[in-house]
Protein backbone atom coordinates (compact mmCIF):
# COMPACT_ATOMS: atom_id res chain seq x y z
CA UNK A 1 0.00 0.00 0.00
CA UNK A 2 1.14 3.56 -0.68
CA UNK A 3 1.74 6.00 2.17
CA UNK A 4 -1.45 7.87 1.27
CA UNK A 5 -3.45 4.65 1.20
CA UNK A 6 -2.04 3.57 4.55
CA UNK A 7 -2.96 6.92 6.05
CA UNK A 8 -6.50 6.57 4.66
CA UNK A 9 -6.86 3.07 6.13
CA UNK A 10 -5.53 4.28 9.45
CA UNK A 11 -8.20 6.97 9.53
CA UNK A 12 -10.91 4.52 8.52
CA UNK A 13 -9.93 1.83 10.99
CA UNK A 14 -9.68 4.38 13.79
CA UNK A 15 -13.44 4.60 13.34
CA UNK A 16 -13.87 0.81 13.33
CA UNK A 17 -16.29 -0.11 16.08
CA UNK A 18 -16.44 -3.90 16.67
CA UNK A 19 -19.80 -3.73 18.42
CA UNK A 20 -21.44 -2.34 15.29
CA UNK A 21 -19.43 -4.44 12.83
CA UNK A 22 -19.77 -7.94 11.44
CA UNK A 23 -17.46 -10.32 9.64
CA UNK A 24 -19.52 -11.97 6.91
CA UNK A 25 -18.79 -15.46 5.59
CA UNK A 26 -20.45 -15.70 2.17
CA UNK A 27 -21.36 -19.31 1.36
CA UNK A 28 -18.38 -21.01 3.02
CA UNK A 29 -20.37 -24.22 3.30
CA UNK A 30 -19.45 -27.88 3.36
CA UNK A 31 -21.31 -28.58 0.13
CA UNK A 32 -18.96 -26.13 -1.59
CA UNK A 33 -15.68 -26.82 0.23
CA UNK A 34 -15.67 -30.25 1.89
CA UNK A 35 -14.42 -33.22 -0.18
CA UNK A 36 -17.62 -35.07 0.70
CA UNK A 37 -19.84 -32.10 -0.19
CA UNK A 38 -21.84 -31.65 -3.37
CA UNK A 39 -19.00 -29.97 -5.29
CA UNK A 40 -16.31 -32.26 -3.90
CA UNK A 41 -18.19 -35.40 -4.90
CA UNK A 42 -18.53 -33.98 -8.41
CA UNK A 43 -14.81 -33.28 -8.59
CA UNK A 44 -15.30 -29.50 -8.73
CA UNK A 45 -12.68 -27.82 -6.58
CA UNK A 46 -10.34 -24.84 -6.50
CA UNK A 47 -7.18 -24.40 -4.42
CA UNK A 48 -7.86 -20.70 -3.86
CA UNK A 49 -11.29 -21.47 -2.43
CA UNK A 50 -10.03 -24.38 -0.32
CA UNK A 51 -7.42 -22.10 1.28
CA UNK A 52 -9.93 -19.53 2.54
CA UNK A 53 -11.03 -20.98 5.92
CA UNK A 54 -7.51 -21.16 7.37
CA UNK A 55 -6.74 -17.64 6.13
CA UNK A 56 -9.96 -16.18 7.51
CA UNK A 57 -10.01 -17.98 10.88
CA UNK A 58 -7.51 -15.67 12.66
CA UNK A 59 -9.61 -12.68 11.64
CA UNK A 60 -12.78 -14.36 12.90
CA UNK A 61 -11.06 -15.08 16.22
CA UNK A 62 -9.95 -11.45 16.51
CA UNK A 63 -13.43 -10.14 15.70
CA UNK A 64 -14.95 -12.42 18.34
CA UNK A 65 -12.37 -11.29 20.89
CA UNK A 66 -13.22 -7.63 20.33
CA UNK A 67 -16.97 -8.17 20.62
CA UNK A 68 -17.79 -8.01 16.92
CA UNK A 69 -20.39 -10.10 15.13
CA UNK A 70 -19.91 -13.17 12.95
CA UNK A 71 -22.51 -13.76 10.23
CA UNK A 72 -22.70 -16.58 7.72
CA UNK A 73 -24.80 -16.72 4.57
CA UNK A 74 -25.88 -20.10 3.25
CA UNK A 75 -26.74 -20.87 -0.34
CA UNK A 76 -29.86 -23.01 -0.24
CA UNK A 77 -31.62 -25.40 -2.59
CA UNK A 78 -35.16 -25.44 -1.26
CA UNK A 79 -36.61 -28.96 -1.44
CA UNK A 80 -40.00 -29.43 -3.06
CA UNK A 81 -42.10 -32.54 -3.47
CA UNK A 82 -40.28 -35.74 -2.52
CA UNK A 83 -37.30 -33.61 -1.56
CA UNK A 84 -36.48 -32.67 -5.14
CA UNK A 85 -34.91 -29.19 -5.03
CA UNK A 86 -35.97 -26.14 -6.95
CA UNK A 87 -32.96 -25.35 -9.15
CA UNK A 88 -32.92 -22.40 -11.54
CA UNK A 89 -32.34 -23.21 -15.20
CA UNK A 90 -29.04 -21.33 -15.41
CA UNK A 91 -27.70 -23.19 -12.36
CA UNK A 92 -28.81 -26.55 -13.78
CA UNK A 93 -26.83 -25.77 -16.90
CA UNK A 94 -23.78 -24.59 -14.97
CA UNK A 95 -23.81 -27.31 -12.28
CA UNK A 96 -25.73 -30.30 -13.66
CA UNK A 97 -24.49 -32.50 -10.80
CA UNK A 98 -26.63 -30.74 -8.17
CA UNK A 99 -29.32 -33.06 -6.91
CA UNK A 100 -31.68 -34.04 -4.13
CA UNK A 101 -29.99 -33.70 -0.75
CA UNK A 102 -27.57 -30.94 -1.77
CA UNK A 103 -27.60 -27.62 0.12
CA UNK A 104 -30.63 -28.69 2.15
CA UNK A 105 -31.34 -26.53 5.22
CA UNK A 106 -30.23 -28.31 8.38
CA UNK A 107 -27.94 -30.73 6.56
CA UNK A 108 -24.19 -31.10 7.08
CA UNK A 109 -23.57 -29.93 3.53
CA UNK A 110 -25.58 -26.76 4.08
CA UNK A 111 -23.63 -25.87 7.23
CA UNK A 112 -20.68 -23.52 7.58
CA UNK A 113 -17.34 -25.34 7.48
CA UNK A 114 -16.28 -26.49 10.94
CA UNK A 115 -13.10 -24.38 10.98
CA UNK A 116 -15.06 -21.13 11.00
CA UNK A 117 -17.80 -22.00 13.46
CA UNK A 118 -19.55 -20.75 15.50
CA UNK A 119 -21.47 -17.78 14.14
CA UNK A 120 -23.76 -15.29 15.84
CA UNK A 121 -26.24 -15.08 12.97
CA UNK A 122 -26.90 -17.10 9.84
CA UNK A 123 -29.06 -16.40 6.83
CA UNK A 124 -30.32 -18.77 4.14
CA UNK A 125 -30.32 -17.41 0.60
CA UNK A 126 -31.62 -18.64 -2.74
CA UNK A 127 -29.81 -16.25 -5.09
CA UNK A 128 -26.41 -14.60 -5.41
CA UNK A 129 -27.23 -11.73 -3.07
CA UNK A 130 -27.75 -12.51 0.60
CA UNK A 131 -30.18 -9.58 0.70
CA UNK A 132 -32.53 -10.95 -1.96
CA UNK A 133 -35.79 -12.07 -0.30
CA UNK A 134 -34.04 -12.83 3.02
CA UNK A 135 -34.17 -11.45 6.55
CA UNK A 136 -30.56 -10.20 6.43
CA UNK A 137 -31.28 -6.46 6.33
CA UNK A 138 -33.79 -6.76 9.18
CA UNK A 139 -31.34 -8.74 11.31
CA UNK A 140 -28.50 -6.29 10.70
CA UNK A 141 -30.67 -3.35 11.65
CA UNK A 142 -31.96 -5.07 14.79
CA UNK A 143 -28.40 -5.91 15.85
CA UNK A 144 -27.23 -2.34 15.24
CA UNK A 145 -24.66 -3.44 12.68
CA UNK A 146 -23.35 -0.68 10.42
CA UNK A 147 -20.11 -2.11 8.99
CA UNK A 148 -19.82 -5.38 7.06
CA UNK A 149 -16.46 -7.05 6.42
CA UNK A 150 -16.86 -9.50 3.55
CA UNK A 151 -15.15 -12.82 2.92
CA UNK A 152 -16.22 -15.90 1.01
CA UNK A 153 -17.21 -17.24 -2.39
CA UNK A 154 -17.43 -16.66 -5.18
CA UNK A 155 -16.06 -13.19 -5.73
CA UNK A 156 -18.01 -12.68 -8.94
CA UNK A 157 -21.22 -14.20 -7.58
CA UNK A 158 -22.39 -14.18 -3.98
CA UNK A 159 -19.72 -11.79 -2.76
CA UNK A 160 -20.09 -9.12 -5.44
CA UNK A 161 -23.88 -9.21 -5.41
CA UNK A 162 -24.13 -8.99 -1.62
CA UNK A 163 -21.54 -6.20 -1.38
CA UNK A 164 -23.36 -4.11 -3.98
CA UNK A 165 -26.69 -4.64 -2.25
CA UNK A 166 -25.12 -3.67 1.07
CA UNK A 167 -23.82 -0.49 -0.51
CA UNK A 168 -27.24 0.65 -1.78
CA UNK A 169 -28.59 0.02 1.73
CA UNK A 170 -25.97 2.39 3.20
CA UNK A 171 -23.93 -0.21 5.04
CA UNK A 172 -20.22 0.50 5.20
CA UNK A 173 -18.59 -2.38 3.32
CA UNK A 174 -15.05 -3.70 3.56
CA UNK A 175 -13.95 -6.50 1.21
CA UNK A 176 -10.95 -8.61 2.17
CA UNK A 177 -9.42 -9.26 -1.24
CA UNK A 178 -7.58 -12.45 -0.29
CA UNK A 179 -10.42 -13.51 1.99
CA UNK A 180 -12.55 -14.11 -1.11
CA UNK A 181 -11.99 -16.34 -4.12
CA UNK A 182 -13.42 -17.47 -7.44
CA UNK A 183 -12.79 -20.44 -9.71
CA UNK A 184 -10.65 -18.16 -11.90
CA UNK A 185 -8.00 -15.86 -10.45
CA UNK A 186 -8.47 -13.47 -13.38
CA UNK A 187 -12.19 -13.24 -12.67
CA UNK A 188 -11.49 -12.77 -8.95
CA UNK A 189 -9.06 -9.91 -9.53
CA UNK A 190 -11.35 -8.16 -12.02
CA UNK A 191 -14.26 -8.27 -9.60
CA UNK A 192 -12.20 -7.05 -6.64
CA UNK A 193 -11.12 -4.09 -8.76
CA UNK A 194 -14.73 -3.38 -9.73
CA UNK A 195 -15.92 -3.54 -6.12
CA UNK A 196 -13.53 -0.74 -5.15
CA UNK A 197 -16.20 1.72 -6.32
CA UNK A 198 -18.66 0.54 -3.64
CA UNK A 199 -16.44 -0.88 -0.87
CA UNK A 200 -13.12 -0.47 0.89
CA UNK A 201 -10.63 -3.10 -0.29
CA UNK A 202 -7.82 -4.50 1.85
CA UNK A 203 -6.02 -7.77 2.48
CA UNK A 204 -6.54 -10.05 5.45
CA UNK A 205 -3.13 -9.10 6.80
CA UNK A 206 -3.81 -5.37 6.51
CA UNK A 207 -7.15 -5.74 8.25
CA UNK A 208 -5.67 -7.91 10.99
CA UNK A 209 -2.95 -5.34 11.72
CA UNK A 210 -5.50 -2.60 12.02
CA UNK A 211 -7.89 -4.38 14.40
CA UNK A 212 -4.93 -5.42 16.55
CA UNK A 213 -3.97 -1.78 17.18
Amino acid sequence: MSTAALRLWSDLMAKFNPSTSALVFVDLQNDFLHPDGAYGRAGVSCDAIAALPSRIKPIADAIRATGGWIISTHFTLVPGKEGIPFISSHLKELRPFLAKGDFVPGSTGHALVDELQPTDLSVEKVAFSAFYQTRLEWVLNRAGIETLVFTGIVTNGGVASTVRDAHVRDFRSIVLSDGCAAFSDEVHRANIAALASVAEIMTCEEFSRQIAR
